[in-house]
C-alpha cells in the first residue's frame, strides 16, 4: 500500500504543476499514469511540437516543458506508479480513499485529484481493409518524433489542424523528402493561416495537395511501399511512399473513471469552480477532464485549477491549520 497525503490521477503537465503547488504546502503528492513515463499527451503524442501560450514562454517543445515541471516539481520528492491505469476506486473511511490500478498496486490518501487530461485515446482509423498489417510498418497515428520521417516520402491524410501542421512542419523544417497531403474534400477544418501556408508550399512545388481524394489502399511487401489514392471522379492513382500517416483525431473517453460515481457531462467530470471538487468530498477535477460553465481547455488554465484544489485540499486535511498564502519570492522554494 503505498500512502501519501494526494493521489494525482494523470502525470500530464497539469498533474505536475500541482506536485508543484501541493509541496509549497508541506502535502506530499503520488502520481498514477497509464502511460510509461510522465507528461501525458506532450510527452507521448507530440513532444516536439512548440506550445505557445505557456506565460513566459514564446515558444516551447512540449517535451521540454515536462522536462521543466519535472525539475520543478523535483525538490517535493514526488511518487510515481506508472505504466499502470487506475481502475477502482473506493472511499474507505471518513478522510481515507484507496486508488487501484489495473496491476493491483494500491495508494491510500484524503485526497484524490483526477488530472486525466481527456482520458484514455484510440486514433480515427480509415476504412481500409488491410491498415492493420502496416501499423508500426510504415503506419502512424501519431507523430513523435519529426526525424523519425527525415528522408523519407510522407503521404499524410486530413483535413484538421494537425494534418495542416505537420505537412508544413516535415516541410519548412526539410525534414521528409517528399510530403503529399491528402484530403477528401476541397475545404480544410484547420486555421486560415495553416490552410494558406499549405497552399502557399503547394502552390511552389514543395507539398503534393490531393483534394477530393482519399486513400482507400495500401500496398507493400512487410511495410509500407504504395497508397492508392482514390478521386471522387478521376479514379485511382497509386503512389509510391515510405509512410502513410492518418491524422484523423483521437477520441477520447473517460474510460474506468466514468463508473467512480462523479457527475458527468458530456464526457467531462462536473466540478464546483469554488475549488474544483466533485460531487464526493475530497476528490477533486483538474484540467481537460473537468467541465464547468466557461471552461476552456488549456494548459495554463489547468494550472490554476490545480492551485485553487490544493488550497483547498490542504483545508481538509488539516481543518485546524489555517493557511496562509506565502509567495515564493519572499520564502523561496523548500523541498522536503
Amino acid at each position: 500500500m503505498i500512502k501519501t497525503d494526494i493521489i494525482i490521477i494523470g502525470a500530464g503537465p497539469v498533474g505536475l504543476f500541482t506536485i508543484f503547488e501541493a509541496g509549497l504546502l508541506k502535502l506530499k503528492c503520488h502520481l498514477i499514469d497509464s502511460l510509461p513515463i510522465p507528461g501525458g499527451q506532450c510527452a507521448e503524442i507530440y513532444p516536439k511540437k512548440p506550445i505557445y501560450d505557456i506565460p513566459g514562454f514564446p515558444s516551447v517543445l512540449a517535451g521540454e516543458l515536462v522536462d521543466n515541471l519535472m525539475e520543478q516539481a523535483a525538490p517535493f520528492k514526488p511518487g510515481f506508479t506508472l505504466g499502470e491505469a487506475a481502475v477502482k476506486i473506493d472511499k474507505v473511511a471518513e478522510d481515507k480513499f484507496i486508488v487501484t490500478t489495473d496491476k493491483g498496486t494500491q495508494h491510500e490518501a484524503p485526497i484524490v485529484m483526477i488530472a486525466g487530461g481527456l482520458g484514455v485515446f484510440e486514433p480515427r482509423k480509415p476504412p481500409i481493409e488491410n491498415l492493420a498489417n502496416y501499423e508500426g510498418k510504415g503506419v502512424e497515428y501519431i507523430i513523435k518524433d519529426p526525424e523519425f520521417y527525415r528522408g523519407k516520402d510522407c503521404v499524410i491524410a486530413g483535413g484538421g489542424d494537425s494534418a495542416l501542421d505537420w505537412a508544413i512542419f516535415l516541410v519548412e523544417k526539410e525534414i521528409a523528402k517528399s510530403v503529399s497531403l491528402v484530403h477528401r474534400r476541397s475545404s480544410f477544418r484547420g486555421h486560415l493561416d495553416s490552410v494558406q501556408k499549405v497552399m502557399d508550399l503547394a502552390e511552389a512545388g514543395k507539398i503534393k495537395l490531393l483534394t477530393d481524394r482519399e486513400v482507400v489502399g495500401i500496398g507493400g511487401e512487410g511495410k509500407v511501399e504504395n497508397v492508392t489514392i482514390k478521386h471522387k471522379k478521376e479514379g485511382e492513382e497509386v503512389v509510391e511512399t515510405d509512410h502513410f500517416i492518418p491524422l484523423f483525431g483521437l477520441k477520447p473517453s473517460l474510460g474506468p473513471i466514468a463508473d467512480w460515481g462523479l457527475d458527468i457531462e458530456k464526457n467531462a467530470i462536473k466540478v464546483d469552480t469554488t475549488d474544483y471538487s466533485t460531487n464526493i468530498p475530497g476528490i477533486y477535477a483538474i484540467g481537460d477532464v473537468n467541465t464547468y460553465q466557461g471552461k476552456l481547455k488549456l494548459i495554463l488554465c489547468g494550472f490554476h485549477e490545480g492551485t485553487i484544489a490544493v488550497q483547498s485540499a490542504f483545508a481538509r486535511i488539516h481543518p485546524d491549520k489555517k493557511n496562509i498564502l506565502k509567495y515564493t519570492t519572499v520564502n523561496g522554494v523548500q523541498g522536503f
